[in-house]
């Protein structure tokens, strides 16, 4: 086979038109054979000719997409000094833009025999292992352009490419599950009329199916297990063609594209799917262990782990940065995604031990030209010390609050002394965020998420039910703030069925009318279950997936997330993008202030009320005439007002509402107890019963223009 010196730059396999240039990264490498395989599984190798700081390269002229390879590094098998080449392992490259088959967990897979963890393995693990592909870059972009939605405009969408359109009736079969299927007419209709602006994909680079859920007769559905920071998954592929999950990818985006729709990739950056010092050779471990790994730093045969997954990536060499900055621009300038959602985030700052918003990887994308124009949504705790890091971000990033999920959780099922701290989510949370000069859109606001209950089991189930993932109910969080609403599971009493369908509107109408961004999980709006089940990370089947066979109820929730999404996304003042002030002298023109808080009698709170453990209902009243933000042209933003009433109590509650001088007529916009009819019109000073665990949005014409 042909080679020619090639470059070291840029990293990776790169098809210019007639052969490709492959560069990779190995500080400890002696010798690195690039491994070509023909259809039939044959194997040529030849050696890289050149290397130019630490980056071994070679050009092969009748190298092409769709051509399948791999690497095998010769080096020091040294654990105790931190060092794992082994030749008999064929390795990924770690810049590959495609990623063809899986791995099947045989012990050729591992650099030792199992039952001896201090031998050396070396039996040829090429037929067990997954390759790297040759991809063409070229694609046909045509005139696609990001939506590029401001963060108050924006409504999250959590959503995983295969659940969502699993069981899609109107998807045609053979594309059910993939890249393709997402981006069906039939799924995305449904997401422009639901009114979501951005996906949050779960996620999509090429991740590791663990051969021990696997005998289980289980998966690792979530896919937090990446092997592959370029690669889009290749199981959610239609394409029976190698790479072509690349294209199906930019088509899926385009489409999206089209229909005014982000998407945002979680991304999984913290570790990899090489595990810990037990796990199988792949990729880094072969490559460089000791320069992409954290290794203990008094026994390095050992990984220093926050992640709970087995290693970290070590996130302060500059060839690991460099990974992660490559693989950002190359999903934003190649793939025309539109911002990222990082998986435990606090790993990331750990340039040492600390979690440290200074360290090096936020300085990079910081001063990035692209990575820092995009959406960067972080998910703000680890499992290591110090790790819980809600609100301590830099002012770029906004964050999955889980302090606004913990305390909406607790407000409605009717925790004590929760009210004060439930104000300040429904506000934008600028106790958490407004000290360092951010402002309410900070704030990713979600109620449920892919970890943890689906709304309906959440006010379902008061303990988790997780016997199908084979570990004894003991994975999961045990802690949910969840609520049966009086019995455990499927029911058919009536009274707790309509509680049920009453808390969950609840959740919804706070969710999308609090200030922030807001996140709803796929299928909420349809009443998806899981039967239980918090921890549906190996469940690929119809537990997780979407059920789109809807009954009377599911419908008539979904056409009242509809309406709460087009209510926030027509009103200004209830997605601000400043803080409120609370003073007549922040609103212009008005004397009132931007924000009232009200007790059930229509009188101002006092500090008492706040403090009161047993005081579950209250009012709040926004001032759309008084938001003192302009518009794109510059001219100050005037909206209606809109006053909501909340009693989280189990029993009825009398309001009366404020007098004429915050409105003297009011008209029901939203009623989650659907007793008062959306368009009637109350009059200033009323008096209305809400009852027990209910929530009343009223709204009133703006007096100004």
């Amino acid at each position: 086979m042909q080679i020619w010196p090639g470059r070291p730059y840029p990293l990776g396999a790169t098809f210019d038109g007639s052969g490709t240039n492959v560069a990779v990264f190995s500080e400890v490498a002696e010798r690195i054979e690039l491994c070509l395989f023909d259809a039939d599984g044959a194997e040529t190798r030849v050696d890289l000719p050149e290397v130019d700081a630490f980056v071994w390269h070679g050009y092969v002229p009748d190298m092409h997409p769709g051509q399948r390879y791999g690497f095998r590094v010769h080096g020091p098998y040294e654990p105790e000094h931190g060092h794992r080449c082994n030749p008999a392992k064929l390795l990924l490259d770690p810049y590959a833009k495609a990623i063809d088959g899986q791995v099947d967990g045989d012990q050729a897979l591992y650099s030792y025999d199992f039952g001896d963890p201090d031998s050396l393995n070396a039996e040829d693990s090429a037929g067990h292992t997954m390759t790297s592909v040759v991809v063409n870059p070229y694609f046909d972009w045509g005139h696609d352009r990001p939506p590029n939605h401001g963060y108050h405009e924006t409504v999250i969408y959590e959503a995983h490419v295969k659940g969502l359109s699993a069981l899609h009736p109107d998807v045609p079969e053979r594309l059910r599950g993939s890249y393709a299927g997402l981006g069906h007419p039939a799924v995305v209709d449904h997401l422009v009329e639901l009114g979501i602006t951005a996906v949050e994909l779960m996620p999509v680079h090429q991740f590791v199916n663990d051969p021990t859920l696997q005998d289980k007769g289980l998966s690792n559905y979530w896919g937090y297990n990446t092997i592959g920071f370029f690669a889009p998954h290749n199981g959610y592929s239609s394409s029976t063609v190698p790479g072509g999950q690349v294209q199906e990818f930019k088509q899926m985006v385009k489409t999206l594209h089209e229909a005014d729709i982000e998407v945002i990739l979680d991304v999984v950056y913290n570790h990899t799917a090489e595990g810990n010092h037990l796990g199988p050779t792949l990729c880094f471990r072969g490559l460089d262990n000791a320069a992409y790994y954290r290794l203990v730093d008094d026994d390095p045969v050992h990984y220093y782990d926050t992640t709970g997954t087995g290693n970290s990536l070590l996130m302060r060499h500059p060839h690991v940065l460099q990974l992660l900055m490559d693989s950002m621009r190359y999903w934003v300038n190649e793939m025309h995604v539109d911002g990222f959602r990082f998986d435990l985030a606090a790993t990331l700052a750990r340039q040492f031990h600390e979690v440290d918003r200074l360290s090096a990887f936020f300085d990079l994308v910081q001063q990035d030209p692209v990575i820092s124009q995009v959406k960067l949504i972080a998910e703000p705790w680890d499992l290591g010390e110090g790790g819980y890091q809600v609100g301590g971000f830099p002012p770029l990033w906004t964050e999955w609050n889980g302090r606004y999920r913990d305390t909406v959780r607790d407000f409605w099922r009717g925790e004590p002394a929760t009210l004060a701290e439930f104000a300040s989510r429904l506000s934008g949370s600028a106790d958490l965020y407004e000290h360092t000069g951010r402002r309410p859109i900070a704030s990713i606001n979600f109620v449920t998420a892919h970890d943890g209950f689906t709304l309906t089991d959440l006010v379902s189930y008061n303990e988790k039910h997780n016997q199908a993932n084979g570990e004894g109910n003991a994975d999961g969080e045990s802690h949910n703030r969840s609520w049966n609403c009086g019995t455990e599971g499927p029911t058919t009493d009536r009274a707790v069925q309509t509680l049920r369908r009453r808390q969950r509107r609840n959740f919804l109408t706070t969710l999308l009318l609090s200030q922030g961004v807001p996140m709803l999980s796929h299928g909420d709006e349809l009443g998806r279950t899981q039967l239980g089940n918090n921890n549906g990370y190996c469940q690929d089947n119809e537990l997780t997936w979407i059920d789109w066979d809807l009954d009377r109820n599911q419908t008539s929730l979904l056409d009242f997330t509809r309406h709460a999404v087009r209510l926030r996304r027509e009103h200004p003042v209830l997605r601000r993008r400043r803080f409120f002030a609370g003073r007549p002298d922040h609103g212009g023109e008005s004397e009132l202030g931007d924000i009232a808080w009200l007790t059930t009698t229509g009188e101002h709170m006092a500090d008492e009320d706040w403090s009161e453990s047993h005081a579950k209902a209250f009012q709040v009243w926004l001032n759309g005439e008084a938001i003192a933000e302009p518009d794109t042209r510059g001219e100050p933003i005037v909206d209606d007002s809109f006053l909501m009433l909340f009693n989280a109590a189990e029993h009825g509650v009398q309001f009366t509402l404020p007098g004429p001088d915050y409105g003297e007529k009011w008209t029901c916009e939203l009623d989650t107890s659907i007793s008062l009819a959306e368009g009637k019109v109350v009059a200033a000073g009323s008096t209305l019963t809400l009852a027990g665990r209910c929530c009343l949005v009223l709204s009133r014409k703006a007096t100004t223009s």
